[in-house]
C-alpha cells in the first residue's frame, strides 16, 4: 500500500514540476518544462518544491482518512488518475486535459482520421441546448443502426446531455470495438432508442464536386494526418474538370492538426508569405510561412460559421489576410491558441495549451472569431443537414460571388 501512495505521489510531481516527454504527436517537439519560484518585493513565492510537498502532505493525510474510514474498495489507479484530473482541471483552461492510460491509445488514432465509435459529425444547438447529429459517415454503425441527419441526441447510456457537453459526447461514443452504446435522439418530438455497436470507422474529410459555371467545392470537416493529401488530390480531380473557381466550406470544422491546415494554405499562398505567428508563454515568437510557389490561382471563397474553429480558422484567416479568398458566413468560434498532446512515461498523456497565435496581419483571434467578409445568416429554423442546397443562403451567396 505504501508503495502505491509513493506512486500516486511521485505522478503528481511529475506532473506538477516537468512535462517529461517520451513522444509526442506528428510534428510536435520534445520539450521540459521547468518552474521556478521567484522572490517578488518583500513576498516570496513558495518554490515548486515547496508546493508539491504540501500537495503531497494534504493527499497523505486525505489517504490515511481513505484507509481508516472508506468502506468500500479501493481502485489504485482511478485515485491516481482522478488526482492528476483534479490537477489539471484547476488550470481552469477547457483545452487542457489529462488522458489516461486505457484512453490514449483511441485519442492518437483520432488525429489519423480513424477510431473506434458510431461515426457521426455533430454541431451544438444553442437555442435547443442540445447537440445535433448533422452528417454520418457512410455505411458507419450509426448510419446501420437507423440514426439520421438533424437528429437530436438526448441521453448516452442513460445520461443527459446539453449543448455544451460536446466533448463529453464525442468521448462518450467512442469505446472499444465491439461494446455497445445506448442512445436516445429526438426526432420531430418523438424519443427513439438505438443500441449500436461502435465499430472502427474511417472518415472521409474531405468531399468535392463540380457546381454550375465551373465552380469547384470542397469541404474539409477535420484537419487529420492527411487531410492536406487528399485535398490535394481532390483539388487536382476537379482541376480536370476545368473549374474557374473554388468554394472551400470550413463550415462545422472543428480543427484538429495545425500543420495539416498551413499545408493547405501554402497549396495558395505565394511562397515565403506569413502563414502564422505562434507565440510562446515567454513571448517567444516562430513565423510559420510558405515554402512553395502556390498550385492554386483562382478566385476562392471561404465558407466559415460559428463552429469553424482553431486549424481551420487558421487556414481561413490566413487566405482572408494574404488577400487569397473571401470569407462568407457567420464570425468563427475563436480559438486562437494551440494544444501539444505529450505522452507521459506510464503510458497517459497530457493534452495541455503551449501557445497562442496571431494572423498574418497580426490578430489575436482568441475568443474573438474571424469577421467574414460578407455576414450571412442561415434562414431561420435552417435544417443544418441541408448545407448546400437552395436554402443555404451562405453556399448560395458564394456561388454568387463567383459566378
Amino acid at each position: 500500500m505504501e508503495e502505491n501512495k509513493n506512486k500516486t505521489y511521485k505522478l503528481i510531481m511529475i506532473i506538477a514540476l516537468t512535462a517529461f516527454v517520451t513522444c509526442m504527436l506528428t510534428t510536435l517537439a520534445f520539450f521540459i518544462i521547468f518552474l521556478n519560484g521567484k522572490q517578488v518585493g518583500r513576498y516570496v513565492l513558495v518554490t515548486e518544491k515547496e508546493e508539491n510537498q504540501e500537495i503531497s502532505n494534504k493527499l497523505d493525510k486525505i489517504r490515511t482518512v481513505i484507509d481508516k474510514y472508506y468502506f468500500g474498495e479501493v481502485n489504485e489507479e482511478k485515485l491516481e488518475e482522478g488526482a492528476i484530473s483534479g490537477y489539471i482541471d484547476g488550470l481552469e483552461d477547457p483545452y487542457t486535459e489529462f488522458i489516461p492510460k486505457d484512453q490514449m491509445k483511441d485519442y492518437l488514432e483520432d488525429t489519423k482520421g480513424n477510431f473506434v465509435g458510431i461515426g457521426i459529425y455533430m454541431s451544438k444547438d444553442s437555442k435547443k441546448d442540445l447537440i445535433q447529429v448533422v452528417a454520418l459517415v457512410p455505411d458507419s454503425p450509426a448510419e446501420k443502426s437507423g440514426i439520421k441527419e438533424g437528429d437530436y441526441i438526448k441521453t448516452i447510456d442513460g445520461i443527459n446531455y446539453t449543448a455544451k457537453d460536446y466533448d463529453a459526447i464525442s468521448s462518450k461514443l467512442k469505446g472499444e470495438e465491439g461494446s455497445i452504446v445506448k442512445i436516445t435522439v429526438i426526432r420531430e418530438n418523438e424519443e427513439l432508442n438505438f443500441e449500436i455497436k461502435r465499430e472502427k470507422v474511417i472518415l472521409n474529410k474531405v468531399e468535392g464536386k463540380v457546381l454550375e459555371n465551373n465552380i469547384g467545392y470542397i469541404k474539409i470537416s477535420s484537419f487529420d494526418e492527411s487531410t492536406s493529401d487528399e485535398f490535394k488530390e481532390k483539388f487536382e480531380e476537379l482541376q480536370k474538370q476545368n473549374i474557374k473557381s473554388l468554394i472551400i466550406d470550413l463550415r462545422n470544422n472543428g480543427g484538429g492538426i495545425v500543420t495539416e491546415a498551413l499545408k493547405i494554405a501554402d497549396f495558395i499562398a505565394d511562397k515565403d508569405s506569413v502563414l502564422l505567428y505562434e507565440i510562446d508563454k515567454n513571448g517567444k515568437e516562430e513565423v510559420k510561412k510558405s515554402n512553395n510557389n502556390p498550385i492554386i490561382n483562382m478566385p476562392i471563397v471561404v465558407l466559415e460559421n460559428e463552429n469553424t474553429a482553431s486549424s481551420s480558422e487558421i487556414l481561413a484567416a490566413a487566405l482572408k489576410d494574404l488577400g487569397k479568398a473571401k470569407i462568407v458566413g457567420k464570425t468563427s468560434y475563436g480559438k486562437g491558441v494551440i494544444q501539444q498532446i505529450l505522452s507521459l512515461p506510464e503510458g497517459s498523456g497530457l493534452k495541455i495549451t503551449t501557445e497562442q497565435y496571431k494572423t498574418p496581419n497580426g490578430n489575436f483571434i482568441h475568443k474573438k472569431g474571424i469577421e467574414p467578409d460578407v455576414e450571412v445568416d442561415l434562414p431561420k429554423n435552417f435544417d443544418k443537414t441541408k448545407l448546400t442546397g437552395a436554402e443555404d443562403t451562405q453556399f448560395q451567396k458564394a456561388i454568387e460571388l463567383l459566378k
